[in-house]
């Protein structure tokens, strides 16, 4: 279904079970009020910057258009990876972005988007909404002057774009990677050169040769950006990103200025554009795949060698972290228990289901 209709026929949907937006009747007498919220993702990718698309029509549907947030592409106000910055600043009210883009401030931001070998999107949001994590997120993003709210996901990604297959950890040795967030420092330290690069700025770097791989979200996007004409070698999975899940940071200050009716229509927006992009990527994805491979992208499954390495690089990064960075290790200790739990969980019911239909899709 197209996102319009969808936005003109649902109203917060879900969102609205969770979270009472406030009718526009409820907003008479109540103050206009202008913002900008400044995205870390080009205008062309259609699906991650319309998360806050979704998140501004909606706000201003439900206020009767007495709430307007105008939505800028990244490097219109600030660079994609300069919007945090920017909110703590108070040049921008919010930002939809990756919490992971700034892990150089520390690492323990990665939380609110995934980790390596991390959780897929219902476990992330299972940990989030009713495990505690949106609660403890907020209290670490309490010291950067931000609240936040998660307001997207892609689900599990596929694992990147190279000029020629990688098959053994020797092969990663030298290799330059676009990679953001922790995902690069696993691949540094199994000996890859990771390279943060915003994402409309990749496929020069390969065009270029600056690059030797990328990995970005999924077919739809990847697509998009035409890393297969110069990358034809498409790996999965995205094991540093079993989700990546984006969220709307806000200027507390801002935040708190707000009616409560505001906050209300704000926070069940947010609901609803983690809930449509996620939906909007397996509606696209599956085809956009298809066309790949028709197109003579080779598809190819990580070995189970470069697989167990990661792993065992991930988490001994995970624990040194946790014994040196106090908010880090206060996160970790809850996601890794909750973790643990939804693997048990899964691997019982959906594990077994999904393996049969792989093998058994129908007629």
């Amino acid at each position: 279904m197209d996102r319009r209709k969808f936005l003109t026929r649902a109203g917060a949907g879900a969102a609205a079970a969770a979270v009472a937006a406030p009718s526009i009747a409820q907003t008479q007498g109540l103050p206009e009020v202008r913002w900008r919220c400044a995205s870390s993702f080009p205008k062309s990718l259609d699906t991650i910057y319309g998360g806050g698309e979704v998140i501004a029509k909606r706000v201003a549907a439900i206020t009767g258009g007495k709430f307007q947030i105008r939505v800028f592409g990244a490097g219109e106000i600030v660079p994609a990876f300069g919007t945090v910055d920017a909110v703590q600043q108070g040049t921008v009210e919010c930002t939809h972005t990756a919490g992971y883009y700034f892990v150089g401030k520390n690492k323990t931001f990665a939380f609110d988007t995934t980790v390596p070998f991390g959780m897929n999107q219902r476990q992330q949001n299972a940990w989030m909404y009713w495990g505690g994590g949106l609660q403890l997120v907020r209290e670490f993003l309490k010291d950067f002057n931000m609240i936040s709210f998660p307001a997207g996901n892609t689900g599990t990604q596929m694992g990147g774009w190279f000029r020629k297959p990688v098959r053994t950890v020797a092969d990663l040795k030298g290799l330059k990677m676009r990679i953001a967030g922790l995902g690069g420092e696993v691949m540094s330290r199994l000996g890859a050169v990771p390279q943060q690069i915003a994402g409309g700025d990749i496929y020069p770097a390969l065009e270029r040769g600056t690059i030797d791989a990328a990995e970005w979200v999924g077919p739809y996007d990847d697509e998009k950006l035409g890393f297969y004409k110069i990358a034809p070698n498409y790996y999965y999975p995205g094991w540093w990103e079993a989700c990546s899940m984006y969220s709307m940071y806000v200027n507390m200050k801002e935040w708190e200025k707000l009616p409560k009716e505001y906050q209300a229509a704000l926070e069940a927006a947010c609901y609803e554009a983690n809930l449509d992009m996620m939906a909007e990527y397996d509606f696209k994805n599956p085809p956009a795949l298809q066309r790949l491979v028709k197109n003579g992208v080779k598809l190819h499954a990580y070995s189970p060698e470069i697989l167990k390495a990661a792993h065992k690089v991930a988490f001994d990064l995970y624990e040194e972290e946790a014994g040196k960075n106090p908010a880090w290790k206060k996160i970790y200790d809850s996601w890794k228990k909750f973790r643990q739990d939804q693997l048990l969980w899964h691997r019982v019911a959906e594990r077994s289901l999904s393996e049969f239909l792989f093998t058994e899709p129908g007629k």
